[in-house]
Parts: C-alpha cells; structure tokens; sequence
C-alpha cells in the first residue's frame, strides 16, 4: 500500500471525495442537479449494508424527480465549490438550508 493508496488499491483522493459527499448527504435539504434545484424528499447516508443499486437520494422539483442511487454516486470527482461531477458526467451540489439564531 503507498502513501496515495488506501486499502484494496483505491486511491485515498477517491476514498476522500465519495466520504464527502456521503457524509453530505445527511444534510442536503436540496440537490442541484446540472443546474437545477430539486427539493430533497429522501436520503440515505450509505453504510457497509448499502449496495450498488440502493437508493441513496430522491428530489423533486414539480412534476419532475430524480433517483440517485449508491453506484451513481461512487466514483464522483470534486470539481471545487461543493459540486462533484458524477461518472455519468452530470453535475451534483448537495445543499442544506441555513440556521439563523
């Protein structure tokens, strides 16, 4: 294992950006999807029971709605911002709605 790999060969910048994003996904009130906002209805922050083709966030803006499942999400490249870009090639920023006191 070198110092740029983590366990199983997988790069640690990719192990780094897929935690970020999960971990993002408990506070997403919204996702901007190529430049869309959509209104978060469910999220699962995914855990070693989680598999590929889980979903792990559906949002809806109307009558239109997407699914993003536990695949769609692997592998997502930080593009800076807060906005990843998906293998898929899509654009993905999770968004949470501030706290004023």
């Amino acid at each position: 294992m070198t110092p740029s790999m983590g366990q199983g060969g997988i790069p640690l910048e990719s192990v780094r950006t897929a935690m970020n994003l999960f971990d993002s996904l408990d506070d997403a009130d919204f996702v901007q999807f190529d430049g869309v906002v959509f209104e978060t209805e469910y999220r699962r922050c995914p855990d070693e029971y989680t598999l590929a083709d889980d979903v792990v966030l559906e949002a809806r803006l109307g009558d239109m709605e997407i699914a993003l499942t536990r695949s769609d999400l692997d592998d997502a490249s930080y593009q800076g911002d807060g906005i990843y870009r998906l293998k898929a090639g899509n654009l993905v920023r999770l968004l949470a709605t501030a706290t004023v006191h």
